[in-house]
């Protein structure tokens, strides 16, 4: 077991798998990349590697708008000779054959050729190991099938139904017999045997892949372990509405109400969030429903987390006090982007958007909020065990939640440019020992984007540019004003210390400020073509080798090692 205790300050690097470029990887980081990755930030001194959500994804490939709450994306196992007891030298080159593994391999991520090829050779496997495999094999894929029994037959026909609707997800545009669990399985009985058959055949395979991948991400975890390294997994506060989970279990979900956070100034690149909020889409929760059943669904997720992380992160948390509501559906935004408040009310026939299960206008209300969210967050803590809950508490945050998080024992984020009192700028040693210091999640602009906006190639939003890295200077106590600031030299040393030099329990890097790189993995609120596509333009292997990159870690290690972080 990790000693994660927040008495030991450490720091971490945030990295997105898929960005990662591993030594024979297949055109996305898998968990064989992860292994190289670990090595690397281990030698560096970091002692956390964070992830965005793992679940499987659908057709937008958002890691937060997942198509199951439980199931673990087929793209993230490590596919490559010796990789898998199933997969012989022979059909592991018969399903490559006809890829372009060079291009695949270069710029973003190609989704749709991944897939295609991962699914190919997991196939083999399957194969292989319904026609091969010892007795004792079989029982182990048994066993995992009882234990996972409570999603995993669900998902699995959910998947099935997929596949029979043109991979869609989008069960409320199926045929009318596939439209609910109940009608489909009932479609399925009145098929011709052999039909029932290859369909049951189907599903097993489905089932198979999420036994490799929970092999492959427990042997990761045991290995970040040996090398002294935390795993920090990501549960979403949503699920998509197009998800195995609300297919199977359509009465523990609100679907005519889609949860998303409030009207934000600070997205200056997102017009619809600014004058609306953003609009995720994700059903809410019927909490009375889920409350009746001892929260079961809720219960299997954060299991689901806890085998594979040694703590995770709760993205949105503030949802489970109130959660902010459209009555419209994501696609029709751009319809109601134009409108006035009464125009908006008109075409919805008077529901706006709101908090749910209430505002926080009065003393009451946000009594009530308080006291429901720590309820169902109380049943997070109690599944996760020794595992740590870290909550991330950005946005327009009521004043009750942080110091409710504290009381439960719960890490909150400390953005540097964003910890502002009144016209102060918090300094890192007031900083709460249980908390999370970054200057950047995968949402973000990289901080030398933000440099390059407010000094080198000014764009409409160089002022906000300008203004964030002020205080993040002033964070740093470093005089911007000087003549002939160089990023690399004299910016880059100073915020990374300042960083690590904080009181906060975790320091933690995104991957591209570590790296000062200017790419994005998401433009929240947008469908940008780029968005969870981005890869790190260099190998682990390459960056290892590259002079500049020794050159800059060698510092990063210092500064570690002067803030007593390793």
């Amino acid at each position: 077991m990790m000693n994660l205790s927040p008495e030991q300050k450490i720091a971490g690097v945030l990295v997105p798998l898929f960005a990662l470029r591993g030594a024979d990887d297949l055109g996305i980081g898998d968990t064989g990349a992860l292994r190289e990755f670990i090595d690397w930030v281990a030698q560096i001194g970091f002692k956390l590697v964070q992830l965005l959500p793992i679940n499987e994804t659908g057709a937008d490939n958002s890691p937060y708008n997942a198509i199951s709450a439980m199931a673990i994306e087929p793209t993230t196992l490590h596919l490559a000779l010796n990789s898998s007891p199933d997969l012989t030298r022979e059909d592991f080159d018969a399903a490559i054959a006809g890829a372009d593994l060079r291009s695949l391999r270069v710029g973003e991520v190609k989704y749709r050729q991944v897939k295609k090829l991962k699914r190919r050779i997991l196939e083999k496997a399957f194969a292989n190991f319904s026609a091969n495999a010892s007795e004792e094999r079989q029982l182990e894929f048994e066993t995992f099938c009882k234990e996972e029994a409570a999603w995993l037959r669900d998902y699995a026909f959910f998947r099935v139904l997929m596949e029979e609707n043109e991979d869609s997800a989008t069960w409320n545009r199926w045929p009318a017999q596939h439209q609910s669990i109940k009608r489909a399985r009932n479609w399925l009985r009145g098929l011709p045997q052999d039909r029932q058959a290859g369909l049951a055949t189907r599903q097993d395979f489905f089932c198979y892949v999420q036994w490799i991948a929970h092999q492959q991400w427990r042997a990761i975890k045991s290995y970040a372990e040996e090398r002294g390294v935390a795993l920090m997994g990501d549960i979403p506060f949503g699920v998509s509405y197009y998800s195995a989970d609300v297919f199977a279990q359509p009465d523990e979900f609100v679907l005519d109400w889609c949860g998303g956070a409030p009207p934000e100034p600070y997205f200056k690149d997102d017009a619809f969030t600014q004058k609306w909020g953003q609009n995720w889409g994700i059903p809410l929760y019927r909490w009375d429903r889920m409350r009746a059943g001892n929260f079961q669904w809720w219960r299997e997720r954060v299991r689901a987390v806890r085998r594979i992380f040694h703590l995770f992160r709760i993205d949105h948390v503030l949802g489970f006090y109130r959660i902010y509501a459209f009555p419209w559906r994501p696609r029709k935004n751009k319809q109601f982007f134009p409108l006035d408040w009464n125009q908006m009310l008109e075409r919805t026939t008077g529901r706006a958007p709101h908090f749910v299960p209430r505002d926080d206008d009065t003393p009451e209300n946000s009594e009530a909020n308080k006291r429901e969210g720590e309820e169902y967050l109380r049943v997070v803590l109690d599944e996760a065990g020794a595992t740590r809950v870290i909550g991330e508490d950005l946005g327009l945050v009521p004043d009750y939640v942080r110091p409710n998080l504290r009381a439960l024992g719960i890490a909150g984020f400390k953005i540097p440019q964003w910890e502002v009192r009144g016209e102060q700028v918090t300094p890192g040693n007031e900083y709460e020992r249980l908390s999370v210091a970054t200057y950047t999640t995968h949402d973000h602009k990289p901080i030398r984007a933000l440099w390059e906006e407010a000094f080198e190639h000014p764009t409409a939003t160089s002022e906000q540019s300008r203004i964030d890295l002020a205080k993040i200077a002033t964070f740093a106590g470093f005089d911007l004003g000087i003549d002939r600031v160089d990023f690399e030299k004299h910016f880059y040393p100073a915020i990374m210390g300042a960083l690590f030099g904080s009181e906060a329990w975790l320091a933690i890097v995104m991957i591209t400020d570590l790296l000062a790189r200017k790419y994005r993995f998401n433009v929240p609120g947008t469908k940008a073509n780029l968005n969870w596509t981005r890869r790190i333009r260099r190998s682990i292997t390459q960056l290892i080798s590259s002079p500049k990159e020794q050159k800059r870690l060698r510092l990063i290690h210092e500064l570690l090692v002067r803030s007593g972080r390793v």
